[in-house]
């Protein structure tokens, strides 16, 4: 393949459903997506949310853990790379998130703020032959920021238009924003408006026995109660300055399971499926209007893109704006986070910032990410 700079990226989210990786290209100046490749991981789905609150015997599950999303994002990329013909000589570096097990941002009543990815990097650097970036948070995290979100200077980079105020939500498992202003002298903001498909994801999986709602529709078939919304709608996070950033931590079915104990009423599950998509909804389309008027443009990306249901009412509250993906944008957006991670590991080699202190809070740019050499 002439004139490449080739990097890939990994990524495995909240749902913690599957492993992305993403070939990248990054000659001349410009990004461009390559390749792809998806491992299902959903089978060690129970384990890895476990892990996100305390239990029994946590090290040692911690570390099996560790070692077992290590080999899986490994073979994901080695397929990759045999899919597409593509030696492991022609690739730079790999950039790993990592799965998150527990996310403990800046606060009042935390001494240490901390954030732990698994899916250890020494491994995957073994097992494919390639350089391995990994641990990027952390860097960030002792410079007093959030160590998350990252990827808005990555959507920087790529997605500016000069002249144009773009949002870019991307919906995972939690979703947030990023807001890249005209004029790219002004501080991008990102961060995190609070749950996505999480909370949807894990209701239907216990109610119906399914990993998603799909298009939306077991909540279209249910109705919004008023109620349980606006009290979901007052959750302190929601109107938290910026920076901020969120998890699992929080926004998890046993917290859901409290705020229904809260109400003074019964819920079928249907109806309360309905609600959570709404309250999804409702706290995307806030952040954008917080915003407002400058946005112009508002741009789509993650899992929750493909729901139609919860797009047809972040359309609908944000009416007359106009909303896509970024597809439109030169970047599948399925992909956008781990194509992310493949340009953080380009400037960790590059020996340039990964952050951007006005989204995280941290004190100042800096390298971010551990090399673990081939």
């Amino acid at each position: 393949m002439p004139n490449t700079e080739l990097y890939i990226g990994l990524m495995s989210g909240t749902s913690a459903d599957c492993i992305d990786a993403a070939v990248a290209n990054f000659a001349n100046g410009h990004c461009q997506l390559i390749a792809t490749q998806s491992s299902d991981i959903s089978d060690l789905r129970t384990e890895i949310h476990a892990l996100a609150q305390p239990g029994n015997n946590e090290i040692h599950r911690l570390c099996q853990l560790d070692r077992e999303l290590g080999i899986r994002f490994a073979e994901t990329v080695n397929q990759l790379l045999t899919n597409q013909q593509l030696s492991h000589s022609e690739i730079i570096a790999i950039g790993s998130h990592g799965q998150t097990i527990r996310h403990c941002p800046p606060s009042a009543e935390t001494r240490h703020s901390f954030s732990l990815q698994i899916g250890d990097p020494n491994t995957i650097a073994q097992l494919t032959g390639i350089t391995t970036v990994a641990d990027f948070r952390r860097r960030d995290i002792a410079l007093g920021g959030h160590g998350a979100p990252l990827v808005p200077a990555f959507h920087q980079a790529v997605f500016h238009k000069p002249g144009t105020t773009r949002a870019i939500i991307n919906i995972g498992g939690i979703a947030n924003i990023t807001l890249l202003h005209s004029d790219i002298r002004q501080p991008i903001l990102g961060y995190d408006t609070g749950p996505g498909n999480g909370l949807m994801d894990s209701w239907i999986s216990r109610h119906m026995n399914q990993p998603y709602d799909g298009n939306g529709d077991w909540g279209r078939q249910g109705s919004v109660i008023a109620p349980l919304l606006h009290q979901l709608l007052n959750t302190p996070f929601l109107s938290h300055p910026a920076p901020k950033s969120t998890g699992r931590e929080l926004f998890n079915i046993d917290w859901l399971d409290r705020q229904l104990t809260l109400l003074d009423q019964s819920c079928s599950p249907a109806d309360v499926q309905a609600t959570l998509l709404a309250f999804t909804a409702q706290t995307i389309s806030n952040a954008v209007k917080s915003h407002s008027p400058q946005v112009s443009e508002i741009y789509l990306c993650g899992g929750g893109a493909h729901n139609s249901s919860l797009v047809e009412q972040i359309s609908t509250l944000l009416t007359p704006s106009l909303i896509s993906t970024t597809d439109e944008l030169g970047i599948a957006g399925d992909w956008v986070e781990a194509v992310a991670f493949a340009w953080l590991a380009r400037q960790t080699l590059g020996g340039k910032p990964g952050n951007d202190p006005a989204v995280t809070g941290a004190r100042t740019a800096s390298i971010l990410g551990a090399i673990h050499p081939a």
